[in-house]
């Protein structure tokens, strides 16, 4: 993984895991860990846009789950759920096509980076609203003074590397 000063934009350091993706061991060991994580069985992994998906559907994989793309708004084809959430510039929506989610499925959601938390408590309420049962969050990378905790307590949030 690579560091990326001010991207996309000055003052922001943008945290690159194509590297990561890059290398077949270590992409290996990484789907391998998180898969570990998983808290009990698991009926769909939700990757959220976009890096989220590269890891979602390799630990789908290995816990014999399917996987839920969580987009951004404009992305799926109708019907959609969606979610609304507050950044320091605005909002920004993310979506779902809720005939994924059935009732009473057990979700794990997986990202590249926890940053402030903002599009993960926003992809908890509209999967829970589809009628899943979140019962983790696992993300590659936290950033650990942002906070992003913070927005999702009493979750089990699991990292393999916080920074």
């Amino acid at each position: 993984m690579r560091t990326v000063p001010d991207f996309p934009e000055p003052g922001v350091l943008f945290r690159d895991i194509m590297p990561l993706l890059a290398d077949p061991v270590v992409f290996a060991e990484v789907v391998a860990a998180l898969a570990a994580d998983a808290p009990g069985p698991i009926d769909l992994v939700a990757g959220m846009e976009a890096r989220g998906f590269l890891l979602a559907a390799p630990v789908a994989m290995a816990l014999g789950a399917g996987v839920v793309p969580v987009r951004k708004a404009g992305k799926l084809p109708g019907p959609v759920a969606s979610a609304t959430y507050a950044l320091e510039y605005g909002t920004a929506t993310v979506e779902v096509q809720p005939f994924t989610v059935p009732d009473g499925s057990r979700v794990l959601v997986i990202d590249d980076v926890l940053a402030t938390g903002g599009t993960a408590a926003a992809t908890v309420d509209l999967l829970e609203r589809c009628g899943a049962e979140v019962v983790g969050l696992s993300f590659l990378v936290e950033l650990g003074a942002l906070r992003g905790r913070d927005l999702l307590p009493g979750r089990a949030v699991d990292v393999l590397l916080t920074l």
